[in-house]
């Protein structure tokens, strides 16, 4: 991307903020409890496995409403952002209403599909113990399992419930094939018992690894646009992918990893109806963005579902300043974990249902505030590089999935490529 495409603030100094923030999870209509001892140690950004940092290399963002499931095994597809060893995962019963009950779990490098690399199989414990029981909004860290990954390489982690689960927390659009099979097979190298396969994760939230290299945990936080929506199924063209490889391919080792945080249809100020959408950020900011093991940046692009369901708090309708008020909230509380927030602009959308004058005229608002307050630590200008030229208020039709508001895969990079990496902790 040429650099009249690309907007980036330098990081400034600034103060931390000690002002009170939302609670992650005040309010939520949920029973969830608040982050966990589990989490709280998953956050630790060093380990005692060996010289490095313990860095998140994959981390989807949770929501309720997922399937049930009934003596099933489900395999899953992890793509790691960075290299390393000291492998933990982490599973998740945060958004789910009874305890959830796992008979095994297992991980092995992927061959292809559903099949497992022969010979790299390694059966996950929690506390020594290969069974583990998960309360209602809770998660679970596992122990350190003797696998290494590299950078842009693909584990399955396969997770055998015994009994009928309830509602599960889940990940619903994962832009990757999960499989499914009946009864216990995650001792299985080939993958014929799985039958079904689906685009979601289940319960599956987060992998974490000691890094010789990197030195910290890059965070994309937003909506469905940071998620991936409409990029290519198991192709990892979203654009923290992109940004992923783009860290890796600079000169001298990797710096830091990139986890996905982006959940489709959320929301800042306002959680969504659909429950699978997601709470707002304002109640998931502190559990999906700062709790991630060693992170260093966010980068916060979310309002515009905001912006085009003219959801204001409390019912009313939506204001500029709500949205800024809704920023200075989660910058605030990122300042006070000692976590930079680089802002970035919100991308045009005309001919998509969000996009009417008043909607526009709140976008252009808001945009203008993220490049010019200085509340933020840095600043990426998407809305300038992802515009038509010859139409300001609509996407680059080079880079227009044909929803007019999501990118296609050349967008994605696109976007990755806006990115000033002077910006973050390399």
């Amino acid at each position: 991307m040429s650099s009249d495409k690309t907007t980036a603030a330098r990081r400034r100094p600034r103060g931390r903020s000690l002002l009170a923030v939302v609670g992650a999870l005040t309010g939520m209509a949920l029973t969830v409890v608040p982050l966990s001892t589990a989490t709280a140690a998953s956050a630790a950004t060093s380990s005692a496995q060996g010289q490095g940092t313990r860095v998140s290399a994959w981390s989807p963002s949770m929501t309720t409403g997922g399937p049930s499931f009934s003596n099933q095994t489900i395999r899953m597809v992890v793509h790691s952002s960075v290299a390393g060893s000291g492998v933990r995962i982490t599973l998740s019963n945060r958004y789910s209403p009874s305890p959830l009950d796992i008979d095994a779990v297992d991980v092995a490098v992927q061959a292809s599909g559903g099949e497992a690399a022969r010979g790299t199989t390694r059966n996950v414990a929690f506390g020594g113990s290969t069974q583990v029981t998960i309360p209602a909004g809770e998660e679970a860290v596992s122990d350190v399992i003797p696998i290494s990954v590299s950078a842009g390489e693909n584990l399955l982690v396969s997770l055998y419930v015994p009994g009928t689960t309830d509602t599960s927390t889940w990940h619903s659009d994962a832009f990757d094939t999960t499989y499914i099979a009946s009864g216990n097979h995650t001792g299985d190298d080939g993958a014929d018992a799985f039958g079904t396969t689906t685009t979601s994760w289940y319960y599956l939230a987060g992998m974490d690894v000691v890094s010789p290299n990197a030195k910290g945990t890059v965070v994309a936080f937003g909506d469905s646009i940071t998620d991936g929506y409409h990029s290519s199924t198991g192709t990892y063209t979203r654009w923290p992918d992109f940004l992923g490889r783009r860290l890796e391919d600079e000169p001298g080792p990797q710096k830091l990893s990139v986890v996905d945080a982006g959940i489709g249809g959320n929301r800042v100020l306002t959680d969504v109806p659909n429950l699978w959408q997601g709470v707002s950020a304002l109640k998931r900011f502190g559990h999906d963005a700062l709790g991630q093991p060693g992170v260093k940046d966010v980068i916060l692009f979310e309002g515009i579902n905001d912006i085009g369901n003219n959801a204001g708090p409390d019912g009313a309708p939506l204001t500029a300043q709500d949205l800024i008020d809704g920023y200075r909230t989660l910058i605030d509380e990122a300042h006070a974990a000692h976590v930079d927030v680089i802002g970035a602009t919100l991308m045009p959308d005309e001919g998509n249902g969000y996009y009417t004058p008043h909607a526009e005229a709140l976008r252009q608002d808001v945009n203008q505030w993220i490049r010019t307050s200085g509340a933020f630590d840095g600043v990426i200008d998407f809305d300038r590089t992802m515009r038509d030229p010859a139409n300001p208020t609509a996407l680059d039709p080079a880079y227009d999935s044909g929803d007019h508001i999501h990118p296609n895969d050349a967008g994605m990079k696109a976007m990755a490529d806006a990115i000033d990496l002077r910006l973050l902790h390399t």
